[in-house]
């Protein structure tokens, strides 16, 4: 019989912190979810006086700061083993706000045994219910719903290798603690002959020893005594009054073996068990043969420790060689039909109209810049755009992020600030506004600056339209690794060089979903009409500036200004320095820019294939474009925005310079 009974009273979160304990059966993945949840940020020792490891660890979620006990594992709060009892002191005693019980979904009978007892203490209970996949594999479905509403606690499926229902888990702790949330846990009942002496005897302790009462619950001192708990016996006897509750208890227990023919505790722990597979048998599906969902085998495949890495570089590769395959036939075919064809009518037609400086203005200029953006610029963001459209809607991006997880804890980084770094090679804008789900200043500063780096859609555009259109795709390929590395080295010197402690955070995984083609083309769009909004007209005044410029002879002027370090230290054309100054309007423009000022798109008569890849290698690292420096500062402010400006300008110059030298001789080699 169960009757539902109100929590134990708890205090509310302490000092604005909130203490959650994670308690469950040894092998369930408890200690998954407590990485998932604390990252780096953990503190390993030994309980007070023990010789059994504790583990600690924080994490901010909403505000938020939670503290994470990960308890030993057990299969019951007896007095048997000193992690039993550890477990059993800390929950009883040190009152965690919220304890999560971590349970095995394959195996969920035996691991309701352990929830039992957990709810005869009347903590806040959450439970986790683990390795969903792995029952799902075995055939074994449990209605996550109906078990919740079973015991009067919530319960939270999850897959702690994945991150799946982490999110939801933090969420239903935070709720329950600030009392968005009521839970009404049902009270563990035993057979009528047990349930008697049961009763008889919380009645008793409440009236006997009302300050132990007050302590631990009356009816969990009843069981124990029942079950000869040593521990419990002498707290008991401590008391004033305690032999009469003792004696009290024995003659009890006398009579419940007197009945059942078997010792008191073996009685209990057989109606406890009984009550578990009774639940089981309520909740849980078995399916034959079992079957996985497509959505779950995918979910398998993408996340699994070796294959998931392979698919991962197998999708990178594949994403970046169809924009560069289909960025070349359309960039070919546009070039065909716009400046072979359309370009020499305008211009013909516009001399009749205007003078010479006037026509050359609006045709080498504007008109060039709009044609130039259309042939260069376009055919390779559309098709990237409508793949990372594709990778988000399908949900494959955040498991992308949970393979790069371990690689942003060397970091110092989460691992959804891969989210951030996988995002930054659309734009460079959201991706660094993105860093904003960082929970601290240290890992926004540290994640804008490494999101920068990330060859955004437009330096991919110089990179596949230079290097991998002339030199060729594994070069291009080579330039993005070489990025990567880059990367990965200045996030580690950041890591050791940034003050503060990194902070473990969440990451929510969710469920894989047949893309729309729908919602992928009206992403796309939007991303690709924001381009044309914001920077065709950067685009169009910059070729418009820069025609002036050219008939005013004034850039020629600037380019010989720039000659030491564009021709002498990048060993680059010297008309090369005019694109790259306006290259921080948009980076695509550098590519644009360059064919205006050499009169020509074949960019192979004007530079070398060492001289390409040193362009592009500086086009990408130096601060990507005006926008992401507003966007710097909007988030980290002017100083640090112009740091990190700065830093890049220098880095690009420094690592241009030494390609220039490096890569003749590797060449020749």
């Amino acid at each position: 019989m169960n009757r539902r009974i109100s929590p134990h009273p708890r205090p509310r979160s302490r000092r604005g912190e909130i203490t959650v304990a994670l308690a469950g059966n040894a092998n369930v993945g408890k200690s998954v979810i407590f990485n998932q949840l604390t990252g780096l940020n953990q503190i390993v020792g030994n309980w007070p006086g023990k010789t059994v490891e504790r583990a600690e660890g924080t994490l901010y979620y909403e505000g938020r700061r939670i503290r994470i006990i990960d308890l030993p594992g057990t299969y019951s709060l007896s007095a048997f083993s000193m992690e039993e009892l550890i477990a059993r002191e800390y929950i009883a005693e040190g009152s965690p706000d919220v304890v999560v019980n971590v349970v095995d979904a394959s195996a969920l009978e035996r691991n309701l045994y352990l929830t039992l007892q957990l709810l005869e203490l009347k903590t806040p209970l959450v439970m986790a219910l683990n390795q969903i996949d792995f029952a799902a594999k075995k055939g074994v479905r449990i209605d996550a719903e109906k078990l919740s509403k079973t015991l009067g606690i919530p319960v939270v499926p999850t897959v702690a290798t994945s991150g799946l229902g982490i999110n939801q888990l933090l969420a239903e702790i935070v709720a329950l603690t600030e009392g968005e949330v009521g839970i009404s846990p049902i009270e563990v009942g035993f057979g009528r002959e047990v349930e008697e002496h049961v009763q008889k005897l919380e009645q008793s302790i409440r009236r006997i020893l009302p300050e132990l009462a007050s302590k631990y619950p009356a009816r969990w001192l009843a069981v124990k005594l029942i079950e000869r708990d040593e521990e419990v016996q002498a707290k008991v006897l401590r008391e004033d009054n305690g032999r009469e509750i003792l004696s009290q208890a024995e003659s009890s227990i006398e009579a419940i073996e007197r009945i059942h023919g078997e010792p008191a505790p073996i009685v209990i722990a057989s109606e406890r068990y009984s009550l578990a597979a009774k639940i089981t048998r309520a909740v849980t599906v078995v399916v034959h043969p079992p079957k996985l969902t497509l959505e779950e085998k995918l979910d398998s495949i993408t996340t699994h420790k070796i294959l998931g890495y392979i698919i991962l570089g197998g999708i990178l590769a594949a994403m970046f060689t169809a924009i560069f395959l289909i960025g070349g036939f359309l960039a070919e075919l546009l070039e065909t039909i716009l400046m072979e064809t359309a370009l020499p009518w305008v211009e013909e037609n516009a001399s009749r109209l205007f003078n010479p400086a006037i026509t050359g203005i609006l045709t080498r200029g504007g008109l060039t810049g709009i044609v130039a953006g259309v042939t260069i610029a376009l055919p390779y963001i559309v098709p990237f755009y409508f793949l990372l459209s594709l990778l988000e809607d399908s949900g494959y991006l955040p498991r992308a992020a949970f393979l790069l997880d371990n690689p942003m804890h060397k970091l110092g980084l989460h691992g959804k600030a891969s989210i951030c770094l996988l995002l930054g090679f659309g734009c460079s804008v959201p991706a660094c506004m993105g860093c904003r789900i960082m929970e601290t200043q240290r890992e926004r500063l540290l994640g804008g600056f490494l999101t920068v780096l990330v060859p955004c859609a437009a330096r991919s555009v110089v990179i596949l339209g230079l290097v991998g259109r002339y030199v060729g795709i594994p070069a291009a390929l080579g330039v993005y690794a070489f990025d990567i590395t880059l990367i990965f080295l200045l996030g580690r010197l950041g890591y050791r060089v940034l003050p503060g402690e990194p902070i473990g955070l969440i990451m929510e995984v969710p469920q894989y979903k047949r893309p729309s083609l729908k919602t992928i083309l009206k992403k796309a769009w939007i991303r690709t009409r924001e381009f044309i909004f914001v920077a065709f007209p950067i685009i169009i005044g910059g070729s418009l500036i820069l025609e002036a410029l050219n008939i005013t002879g004034i850039s020629w002027t600037v380019s010989g200004r720039m000659a030491p370090i564009v021709s002498g230290w990048l060993r680059l054309p010297e008309a090369a320095g005019i694109p790259l100054m306006f290259g921080v309007l948009r980076k695509e423009l550098t590519m644009i820019l360059l064919a205006e000022v050499s009169g020509t798109t074949n960019f192979s008569s004007i530079l070398t294939p060492v001289q390409m890849v040193v362009f592009s290698l500086v086009t990408m690292l130096y601060i990507p474009c005006m926008a992401t420096i507003g966007a710097l500062i909007k988030e980290y402010g002017l100083m640090k925005a112009l740091t990190i400006t700065l830093v890049d300008v220098a880095l690009a110059l420094l690592i241009g310079g030494l390609a220039a030298r490096i890569l003749p001789m590797a060449m020749a080699g």
